[in-house]
């Protein structure tokens, strides 16, 4: 019977190569372990030259990363992602290899992949659990989210969202946040003034996630900033702003929908746990929230007309689609934003009226604008409110009670 001929006897020779070969790999992948440790090595040295280098070409070298050097790193973050690559990582103490790198260099983009890596090394509970019982390598994670560069702060964002993901460790991560208080003015710094709609969600995401895990930190949080400005001298006030974080939620939210709607979801999820605690309202009531939220009010209708005077629109179909979805996420925001006014608006005093009136956050225009928005679902709250006003300024309640006929009636 014909039949394929035999293959050809190999020599040891062989045979010992390609055992050789499967010993080198990394548990069942193809990765090899001999190039990983030589990736691994060199990137030690970049970190920890020899003597003979100069200090000055030493700090020059760390700002940038070899191109050569790079890719390869890069292939390192890319096969972190296998829990075998990961898992022979852990073994090899690359968490501590890169809490010292991130502790000396001075290049963004290899402290970015540094934690990167670290991240999707997190994704898998043993090795999750093992780098958040490092206190010092905690510490150190924390510290980059202070870092000035988006791309690192994005990697840390997302790190530390893995880890308040494990139940496990999650208690572990939010009193270290707790214990440091920067990291409340670094988030609110990011959301109030990032343009990076990637950064943003997944910074909202992490204030999310600490806010559904600890009310105590939220209340922390929501109080923060609230009671400081006024003794505190003007030259302070420059150096160290004080933060709020309604308002910085409020900012990012607007920033985000500009961009991409669905990323709103998280921030309206951070407003609507605000409104679960009995004094989360009277902790945040400032007249820089009352003037944040009724300017969205007020840009609500140019964000409706933006998408029907879009050139780009390929299809009426996928122009009806645009426009539902975005109205949705209109009507969430607008909604949000009415719950919240009108709650201020029933704990109002009368020296705050005085003072909103002085500073402008409750000019005519601006009242306007809430009554609109706010009649006739919350009648009674602006009822209230105008009746405060009145005390305050005849004239003003006067001019919004014509412009209002349904309020002049009620009084």
């Amino acid at each position: 019977m014909d039949r394929n001929p035999s293959p050809p006897l190999r020599s040891r020779d062989e045979e010992e190569e390609e055992e050789a070969a499967v010993g080198d790999c990394i548990g069942s992948t193809v990765y090899s372990k001999h190039w990983l440790i030589g990736v691994l090595t060199g990137l030690m040295q970049i970190v920890s030259p020899e003597n003979s280098k100069s200090s000055s070409d030493h700090e020059e070298q760390q700002m940038e990363l070899d191109e050569e050097m790079e890719n390869e790193i890069c292939r390192v973050w890319d096969m972190s992602m296998d829990e075998d690559v990961a898992l022979f990582l852990h073994e090899f103490n690359v968490p501590d290899i890169f809490m010292g790198i991130l502790a000396k260099s001075k290049c963004p983009r290899l402290r970015e992949i540094c934690v990167g890596i670290l991240g999707n090394m997190a994704c898998f509970q043993e090795i999750c659990v093992s780098i958040s019982s490092e206190k010092n390598l905690g510490q150190v994670l924390l510290y980059c989210l202070c870092d000035s560069d988006p791309p690192t702060l994005l990697e840390t964002s997302r790190l530390l969202l893995t880890c308040l993901s494990q139940t496990e460790v999650a208690v572990v991560w939010v009193e270290r946040i707790r214990e440091h208080p920067a990291i409340y003015d670094s988030i609110c710094f990011i959301m109030s003034s990032s343009t990076n709609v990637d950064l943003l969600v997944k910074v909202g995401e992490v204030v999310d996630k600490l806010f559904d895990l600890d009310e105590k930190l939220m209340l922390e949080w929501i109080r923060n900033g609230a009671v400081q400005p006024l003794d505190q001298p003007q030259e302070d006030s420059e150096q160290q702003p004080v933060f709020r974080i309604v308002p910085c939620v409020l900012e990012a939210a607007k920033q985000v929908r500009s961009e991409n709607p669905e990323g709103l979801d998280v921030y309206m999820h951070i407003l609507q746990l605000l409104t679960t605690v009995d004094d989360g309202i009277q902790a945040i009531v400032d007249l820089p929230l009352i003037d944040s939220l009724i300017r969205v009010l007020q840009n609500m209708k140019h964000c409706q007309k933006k998408p029907e005077n879009s050139a780009e629109s390929n299809t009426e179909e996928t122009k009806k689609s645009d426009l539902t979805q975005d109205d949705f996420h209109l009507k969430i925001l607008k909604d949000i934003s009415c719950e919240f006014l009108s709650n201020i608006f029933q704990v109002l005093t009368k020296e705050t009226v005085a003072q909103g009136l002085k500073e402008g956050q409750l000019s005519k225009q601006k009242c306007s604008c809430a009554f609109e928005n706010l009649l006739p679902l919350y009648n009674p709250v602006v009822e209230d409110f105008l009746k405060i006003l009145r005390e305050v300024d005849k004239t003003l309640a006067g001019n919004l009670e014509e412009s209002f006929p349904s309020l002049k009636v009620q009084t």
